[in-house]
């Protein structure tokens, strides 16, 4: 380092200049010897340590959903987006962000196979379609996206929004642009006048304007499934019996013939998409479940022969018990629903309860789906209770939640367990679920791929 010069000041003497220059580079020397260097190096100044990339969670229970047993004070490690360690005791790691969860059970995030997160049930549903546009449904699905995350759910699928909304809301979560679940997306195929058509119950010109989701015969039904998969969905949604809230007269009535369904699904799986269908009469469900799809939505009518082809086939049955329950509560309020669909709901609805009792002591696999979007956005976790009280233990109706509904979404490597090697989806809720099953409303915290989102 040279000389430190500095230019003659006319407003201080030369004696007072010298000894200001010596204690100035004297105060530099100091500096540089307290950082161990030579000579000052500003660019070495301290700054704040890195925020910890490692998460520990003390659990004063966690559940094992493949045994069902609570194991007591466990810790899991997080490193990233993935669990790296689950042990017995409360682990202390330098330099790691710790979460106290010692009052709370620790369970995988929760996943719901049947919402419409673009949806919202109430007197003014059906005008809605004549004054409401794709970019409104969207920024509505952005508010119930993050309520339902809130509420535990860290995985969804998306079975029906309108076109667009759901693929938009699914790119935008895992751009993070907005906070939600993880999204399976469905496109929709459906025949003239079934319950995915739009135009059911409209005037005769409005009618004419047909759907682009409509398949009437095996090649409308080939040709449907490749443009859903060349819009970006990730499975195709079906309906074969007619719905509740569909503005047609039957609501299980059989929709699609034989050979339909057989292209439908055959196209699908060359495209490696699942197909699910929403059925309430037993006829189209049959069919249904002989052509291949996935997973029945309600099942409401389903007889011995259906639970025994089920049990043969592999299906699934997502029961939906919260939405049964709404529509049969609303359908009790005059001028709630139209006057077609009132009493659909109040016939359809109470019934699906029963129907998935009998499913689970058939011994048909049951995963969790709750067809939020008819019911309120936020409150899904009340199927749980819904599900203890149709027959199923506690503990069961959380595994259909986690390692049974990861399994439907083809995830079951990546989520559904609290595993080393698994993805950091993990949420809490105080007390016990074994006791009480009504704390699984009562979500205390919330972590989706090692990010914490909601804390005690």
């Amino acid at each position: 380092m040279g000389k430190c010069r500095t230019k003659p000041n006319r407003f201080m003497p030369s004696k007072h200049l010298q000894t200001v220059q010596q204690l100035t580079i004297s105060s530099l020397v100091a500096i540089g010897l307290m950082n161990g260097l030579g000579a000052v190096n500003f660019a070495h100044a301290q700054t704040p340590p890195p925020s910890p990339s490692t998460t520990v969670l003390h659990c004063g229970r966690l559940l094992d959903v493949t045994t069902l047993k609570l194991a007591t004070e466990q810790s899991i490690v997080i490193d990233a987006k993935k669990i790296t360690r689950v042990s017995a005791g409360y682990a202390t790691i330098a330099n790691a962000r710790t979460v106290d969860l010692k009052n709370h059970t620790c369970l995988p995030g929760l996943i719901d196979l049947h919402v419409h997160l673009s949806s919202e049930l109430s007197p003014a549903r059906y005008a809605e379609g004549f004054s409401l546009n794709p970019p409104d449904y969207t920024v509505r699905g952005v508010a119930n996206a993050e309520k339902t995350l809130m509420a535990g759910f860290t995985s969804v699928r998306d079975l029906g929004s309108p076109p667009g909304v759901g693929v938009a809301l699914r790119n935008g979560i895992n751009r993070g642009f907005i906070k939600g679940p993880r999204i399976q997306a469905a496109g929709g195929v459906s025949s003239t006048g079934g319950h995915g058509d739009p135009t059911n119950g409209l005037r005769a010109d409005l009618m004419a304007t047909g759907s682009t989701n409509l398949a009437d015969g095996p090649d409308d039904a080939r040709r449907m499934v490749r443009q859903r998969y060349k819009e970006g969905f990730d499975l195709i949604k079906i309906a074969t019996t007619g719905g509740v809230l569909s503005l047609s007269k039957s609501g299980d009535a059989p929709l699609l013939a034989d050979e339909e369904l057989a292209t439908i699904v055959k196209t699908a799986r060359d495209y490696s998409m699942p197909v699910v269908t929403h059925a309430h009469g037993a006829e189209g469900m049959k069919r249904a479940i002989r052509a291949g799809v996935q997973t029945i939505e309600h099942g409401t009518y389903m007889d011995d022969e259906a639970f025994a082809l089920m049990k043969q086939n592999g299906t699934w049955l997502v029961p939906t018990i919260s939405a049964g329950r709404y529509v049969a509560e609303k359908a009790k309020i005059a001028d709630f629903f139209p006057e077609i669909v009132r009493p659909k709901a109040a016939t359809i609805g109470p019934l699906i309860q029963g129907t998935f009792g009998r499913a689970y002591k058939a011994g048909v696999k049951i995963a969790f789906g709750t067809d939020q979007g008819v019911a309120p956005h936020g409150e899904n976790a009340r199927e749980f209770e819904y599900m203890v009280e149709g027959g199923m233990p506690p503990l069961e109706t959380i595994r259909a939640a986690t390692l049974s509904a990861a399994a439907v979404m083809g995830m079951a490597n990546q989520l559904g367990s609290l595993e080393a090697g698994k993805l950091a989806d993990i949420v809490a809720v105080p007390g016990d679920p074994s006791k009480d099953i009504s704390v699984m409303s009562k979500m205390a915290f919330v972590m989706k791929d090692g990010t914490v989102y909601k804390a005690p």
